[in-house]
């Protein structure tokens, strides 16, 4: 029996010069499933994505879904894109098996916790904005953390450079003055800052309301060890529920156990896991 894609629709236009299409997989000619594939540039590179595969029942466990992400593996490779992504919901064994069976690493995965209860912090912590005069050296730091953190969950510098820099022009395209956005400072009772906290308080909408993202949480290297990452996203928890947001995600990279331990230990949970490969 031979496995096949036929585009089940126009391909569609993303912003920024993307690509995106939805395709039926056939097998003889019958319809047996479904999935897309989606293009966007990263710089001068091009990143896809394979989303939204689904095989009928009668179709599984015949290696239908192996030679359907494979053809679009082959599709993203003529699209011209050189570093591929799936996305792995939580609870879904069988799909996290077949990425890892065709060469896909988990790079990160995202937690999210319901927000009930504002908080208490630390009594001896003072929380400033991070505003225009402190805002061009935040920026620096996050960068260079965001850069180092993509390498190490297997981007090369250039990718990483790229990704970057994308994400970051449109996350905060007004700067500290962006809708939406928290920068908060932690300060001990000398004035010297501990650590810093980016949050975005309406990253997606969900049928039961907005969802925050922690962008950012990041304690100075002289003052880590001391508890007060978990101080950042108690933070963090009250920001949102001081502007009515009752959900919270963030996104955490593999490798960084210590954050995932500390994450874990508030009661976050994971929701998705995102793996990788080059296409080369």
């Amino acid at each position: 029996m031979t496995t096949t894609l036929r585009p089940a629709g126009p391909e569609e236009g993303l912003p920024g010069g993307g690509r995106s299409r939805r395709w039926l997989i056939r097998v003889n000619g019958r319809p047996v499933g479904a999935l897309r594939t989606t293009a966007a540039p990263r710089g001068d590179q091009w990143w896809g994505e394979i989303s939204e595969l689904e095989v009928a029942e009668s179709g599984r466990r015949r290696g239908r879904a192996t030679v359907a992400a494979l053809a679009a593996e082959e599709v993203l490779r003529g699209w011209g894109c050189t570093r591929l992504d799936v996305t792995v919901p939580a609870g879904a064994p069988a799909a996290l098996g077949l990425a890892r069976t065709l060469g896909y690493t988990e790079r990160m995965r995202n937690l999210a916790k319901t927000l009930e209860e504002p908080p208490e912090l630390p009594g001896d912590v003072t929380v400033r904005p991070i505003g225009a005069a402190e805002y061009g050296e935040w920026l620096e730091q996050a960068k260079a953390g965001y850069r180092a953190d993509l390498e190490r969950s297997g981007l090369s510098p250039a990718q990483a450079r790229a990704k970057c820099e994308t994400d970051h022009q449109h996350l905060l395209p007004r700067g500290h003055a962006t809708d939406g956005v928290a920068l908060r400072r932690l300060l001990d009772p000398e004035g010297t800052e501990l650590g810093t906290l980016w949050l975005n308080l309406r990253a997606e909408l969900l049928p039961d309301g907005p969802l925050a993202w922690v962008m950012v949480v990041a304690v100075h290297e002289p003052h880590r060890g001391h508890g007060h990452g978990r101080t950042l996203m108690l933070l963090a928890e009250r920001e949102c529920l001081a502007a009515g947001v009752h959900r919270l995600g963030l996104n955490v990279f593999t490798g960084n156990r210590v954050a995932i331990g500390l994450y874990e230990s508030l009661g976050y949970r994971v929701t998705r896991r995102v793996l990788g490969k080059p296409l080369i």
